[in-house]
């Protein structure tokens, strides 16, 4: 039994990847760590525990990565699909830091995978956990119990109460039962609000209840409201929030990764009116998967329909969900709901639109409509081999970008600019900071690792002062 009344060091609060990575470095910098994880031990480690990779700089070839993957061009990717809205000074921070943490992940007992090819198309920036999150997350804990660090489950911190921007205690309940524990520093690591369907409807209507959480159920934001409440700085549009098409038919929570449908680019996007509303071809899965979560929450009833042919359907990871399929678009029509007459006009025009082209499903090709609205700018090919199959998608939230500001030191900063004197944030709860919007596969990982680890580090320097 934990004696809860000693003051620790660093608290912790939090159990997935950033956390860890906070834990384990504040520990191994001899400081006495607690972390307090809201999940029960067997859904600990957030959304973290649903990862597979993890985006890292290299400037050679490594034994997961191949070639090399600078930092301009690492940025350039990163402001493509931000569009600008990110600290560019604790962007390319984290990228320069991503080249230094995959030895010490597998110091920390991490395995990675070969480096993969195929429909994934990134094994040049990627580095794939072995085992996926699960295996991650649990290697973490296992390093962070060998080295001493103690964890609680089933907690849940309600309160970091704040007197001029100093941290003494963590209000919560453990078990059930009211607990406050005392530390010389904190480290917030405790995600987002997307589990929190009753604040996303603050920003988005009754639309969120239609929206699918692939991710932790226990992110309810209640920390970083907590924080926002007592003056800490906020970064983030809350209306933002890393979303991408899943299946319409995964659960409302902790469908995972599983989940999530790749088929986009191959196909054509109807609504539920039958009618294409954006360019499915517009870049490479990898960099603009992310759109269109947001873009199906934005179309009535927050569904959309993806339609392939048989031509395309080795191109993508299926769906965990058998594929709707009909040997007529019509027919195809009829079995997803929708007005057989309009969805085969749709079909009929995308297909007179279509233009000949070079056929290449891993990199921007020359196959494109022409006079065409909304176009589809590469791999646009005429759906005219059956069987015809069909995909309902609904948006899955991954994580919210409304958080705390925080400095290169990951410190928190007040309102007033003022670094917290002991409160430090990583993960989640701060990305905020560098992803403004949009998403880039593998990058929210980075981050939670690098500041995890910076966390960690300081707030562990600032005990032993």
């Amino acid at each position: 039994m934990l004696d809860l009344s000693r003051i620790y060091d660093v608290l912790v609060v939090g159990g997935g990847n950033a956390a860890l990575c906070a834990a384990v470095t504040a520990r191994q910098a001899g400081c006495s760590v607690l972390l307090l994880e809201h999940a029960p031990k067997a859904f600990r480690g957030g959304n973290s525990r649903h990862t597979r990779n993890l985006r890292a700089m290299h400037a050679a070839p490594t034994s997961v990565l191949t070639e090399s993957y600078l930092e301009d061009e690492y940025w350039d990717d990163l402001l493509r699909v931000t569009a600008g809205n990110t600290d560019e000074a604790l962007a390319r921070m984290t990228i320069r830091s991503s080249a230094e943490v995959t030895p010490w992940m597998e110091a920390c007992g991490v395995r990675f995978q070969p480096s993969l090819s195929g429909t994934l198309s990134l094994s040049r920036t990627n580095a794939f956990f072995l085992g996926g999150g699960k295996a991650l997350v649990n290697a973490y804990y296992a390093t962070a119990e060998r080295l001493g660090v103690d964890v609680i489950y089933d907690t849940e911190v309600l309160e970091l109460p704040l007197a001029g921007g100093h941290v003494e205690q963590a209000v919560a309940t453990s078990k059930g039962f009211p607990e406050t524990v005392r530390a010389r520093a904190v480290v917030a690591s405790s995600g987002g609000f997307q589990a929190n369907i009753e604040w996303l409807r603050q920003y988005w209507g009754e639309a969120a209840d239609n929206f699918r959480i692939r991710g932790t159920p226990y992110a309810k934001g209640r920390v970083l409201k907590n924080l926002l409440d007592q003056g800490v700085a906020p970064v983030g549009d809350p209306t933002q929030c890393h979303a991408v098409a899943i299946d319409a038919r995964a659960p409302k929570f902790d469908g995972g990764i599983v989940t999530r449908l790749d088929c986009v680019p191959f196909s054509i996007v109807v609504d539920r009116d039958a009618r294409r509303f954006y360019d499915e071809g517009e870049d490479v899965w990898p960099k603009r998967y992310a759109i269109w979560g947001r873009l199906v929450a934005q179309r009535p009833g927050q569904i959309a329909y993806s339609i392939i042919d048989a031509k395309a359907e080795t191109l993508f990871m299926p769906s965990v969900f058998p594929a709707i399929r009909a040997s007529t678009i019509g027919g195809l029509a009829e079995k997803l709901g929708l007005d057989p007459p309009t969805l085969e006009a749709t079909v009929r025009d995308f297909n007179a639109a279509v233009r000949p082209g070079t056929f290449n499903g891993r990199a921007l090709d020359d196959c494109r409509t022409e006079g065409l609205d909304p176009p589809k700018t590469h791999w646009a090919r005429a759906l005219d081999t059956p069987p015809f199959i069909g995909y309902p998608l609904r948006p899955g939230i991954t994580f919210t970008y409304l958080g705390v500001k925080v400095d290169e030191r990951a410190r928190v900063l007040m309102q007033d600019g003022r670094p917290s004197a002991n409160l430090f944030a990583s993960g989640e709860i701060m990305a905020g900071n560098i992803l403004g919007r949009g998403y880039l596969a593998g990058f929210g990982m980075t981050i939670g690792t690098v500041f995890g680890r910076i966390a960690g580090r300081e707030a562990a320097r600032h005990a032993r002062q």
